[in-house]
């Protein structure tokens, strides 16, 4: 049995996904054009800190969460006609995650390139 390794499929996910630098989420964030998707698992915003006013959605959820006809979905609480902006730690899990999106049918989908690791060093507020 041949397995993709982690690796591959974040590769072939980048081919497909649209990638934004942190200035550019920031921008889109202050002009309220996005949803900022944290998909850290909660230990990691509990150590690590959190972008102010981002939206935690943990990556085992993330398609659950969004789908209209999930039990688990959550009504309201994500603009849907906004582009959905995705991060992790690194950038790796929101580019899986963003290439899922896409799969469901999100057409507006993006993920932070280097993720909070780049975040902490921009114009966001972590709190």
């Amino acid at each position: 049995m041949t397995i993709k390794s982690s690796q591959t499929l974040v590769s072939e996910a980048l081919k497909e996904i649209k990638t934004v630098s942190s200035e550019q989420a920031h921008e889109m964030f202050s002009n309220n054009q996005c949803n900022l998707i944290d998909i850290r698992d909660i230990r990691e915003l509990e150590r690590e800190g959190r972008i102010d006013n981002s939206f935690h959605i943990p990556r085992g959820m993330l398609e659950f969460w969004l789908d209209p006809d999930s039990p688990y979905f959550k009504e309201g609480k994500l603009d849907m006609k906004k582009e959905m902006v995705l991060f992790c730690a690194g950038g790796l899990r929101s580019a899986l995650a963003a290439k899922t999106l896409k799969d469901m049918g999100f057409e507006k989908v993006s993920h932070i390139d280097g993720g909070f690791g780049k975040l902490k060093d921009s114009k966001f507020k972590i709190t």
